[in-house]
């Protein structure tokens, strides 16, 4: 089921100059802004991106992440920023993998974990709502 081409998408970025340290590598933290991007392009693909999700009563938060640095980043390099919905009955987990677009080879790979939290309530969501599994067109 998770094959379903909508549960995957990639990104085309260029590694910008606020992005890097003094030696011209892309400092770790930004690493999440790139997973970020994907995820939103992701969320985006059946109709549940971050304003979907406000609107639906549901907030998002991200609990967990990862990051594997394989490879640096650099200055004005092209990447390919690879996001695929791995879990979602009980969390939203989202893996990642960054490439080199010139040469495929893959540099990074991490994860996140986001849970749905009703809005008004604040209360944890331990089964995600039903509105996820509508927007993805798949059953509980």
């Amino acid at each position: 089921m998770l094959t379903d081409p909508r549960f995957t998408t990639e990104v085309e970025l260029t590694i910008p100059f606020h992005d890097v340290d003094m030696m011209g590598v892309v400092w770790h933290g930004n690493y999440f802004r790139y997973f970020e991007v994907a995820r939103e392009a992701l969320l985006n693909q059946f109709d549940y991106g971050y304003r979907q999700m406000k609107a639906s009563g549901y907030l998002w938060p991200v609990v967990d992440t990862r990051v594997k640095y394989r490879d640096v980043l650099t200055f004005e390099q092209r990447i390919r920023v690879r996001a695929h919905i791995d879990e979602f009955e009980n969390r939203l987990r989202i893996v990642y993998q960054i490439f080199d677009a010139a040469s495929g080879k893959r540099t990074t790979t991490g994860y996140t974990v986001q849970v749905a939290v009703e809005e008004k309530s604040r209360e944890l969501c331990f089964v995600s709502p039903a509105v996820l599994f509508e927007r993805m067109g798949v059953t509980p």
